[in-house]
C-alpha cells in the first residue's frame, strides 16, 4: 500500500497504460484521478476500481486545452487539497511521412504529447509538496521508426523538458522522471503500419500493466534517489540494435 491517501492523477486513464496505472494505484490506496476525453472509457476505469474497494473518480479533459487542464486541477485541488503524484501518460500518434502530413496533424500530436505535460505541470506543481511527477516518453525518443516524426519529436522534447524541470523542483522535493516504453499491447501499437500483419509472436511487446508496475514504482518512496532520469522499459530493444 505504497499510495495511502495519495491523491495520483493519471492523463490518458480511460484506457492501456493510463488505465493500469490508475488500476494500480486504487488497489495500493490511492485516490485515483482519471482524465480523459474518453467519456466511456474514463467511467469503466474509474468504476473498475471503486468495484475493486479502491477510490477513483473520472473527470473528463482535452489535455491540450488550458482552460480544460485548469478545471480538472481546479476539481481536484477542491476535492481533495493537494496532488501528490502526476503521471501525464496521455498521448496520440500518426502514421505519415513529413511530406504527406498536414500541418493540423503535426499541431494536434504536438499538443496532446508535449504541450499538455507543461501544462499539467505548470498548474499542479504549486499545489504538489514533495510530490512525484512521472513523464510517459517513448523508445521513438531514441530510436526513431519510419513515419513517426511527430510522435518521436515530441517524446524527446518531452525528456528534455523533464532534465530541466527535475532541476528547477529538485530544491523543492519534487521528482520528476520518465519512463519509455518499447512496444506495449495497446491499439496503438497494433496500428502502426509497420507491423500490421505480422504475426504476434514475432512483435517485441510488454502489458500495459508491465509499464504500469514501472511507472508506480518511480512515484513511490522506494525510487527517491531517482531524479531527472528516464528509465528504459522496451524489453531490451535498444540494446537489440
Amino acid at each position: 500500500m505504497r499510495f495511502t491517501n495519495k491523491v495520483c492523477l493519471v492523463t490518458g486513464g480511460a484506457s492501456g497504460i493510463g488505465r493500469a496505472t490508475c488500476e494500480r494505484f486504487g488497489a495500493e490506496g490511492g485516490v485515483a484521478i482519471v482524465v480523459d476525453v474518453d467519456d466511456e472509457g474514463g467511467n469503466q476505469t474509474a468504476d473498475t476500481i471503486t468495484a475493486a474497494g479502491g477510490r477513483a473518480i473520472f473527470v473528463k479533459a482535452d489535455v491540450s486545452v488550458s482552460a480544460d487542464v485548469q478545471a480538472v486541477v481546479k476539481r481536484v485541488v477542491n476535492d481533495f487539497g493537494r496532488i501528490d503524484v502526476l503521471v501525464n501518460n496521455a498521448a496520440t500518434q500518426t502514421f505519415k511521412r513529413v511530406v504527406d502530413l498536414e500541418e493540423d496533424e503535426w499541431d494536434r500530436v504536438i499538443a496532446v504529447n508535449l504541450r499538455s505535460v507543461f501544462l499539467f505541470c505548470k498548474y499542479c506543481l504549486p499545489h504538489m509538496e514533495n510530490g512525484v511527477i512521472v513523464n510517459v516518453s517513448s523508445v521513438h525518443a531514441h530510436e526513431a521508426g519510419t513515419n513517426v516524426a511527430p510522435y518521436a519529436s515530441s517524446k524527446g522534447g518531452l525528456e528534455a523538458f523533464t532534465r530541466a524541470l527535475s532541476r528547477e523542483y529538485k530544491p523543492s522535493n519534487i521528482r520528476v522522471n520518465c519512463v519509455a516504453p518499447g512496444g506495449v499491447n495497446t491499439p496503438m501499437l497494433w496500428t502502426n503500419p509497420a507491423i500490421k500483419g505480422m504475426n504476434r509472436d514475432d512483435v517485441l511487446y510488454c502489458e500495459p500493466e508491465q509499464i504500469a508496475a514501472v511507472i508506480c514504482f518511480l512515484a513511490s518512496a522506494e525510487a527517491s534517489p531517482i531524479i531527472g532520469t528516464t528509465v528504459m522499459a522496451d524489453m531490451g530493444l535498444l540494446a537489440e540494435l
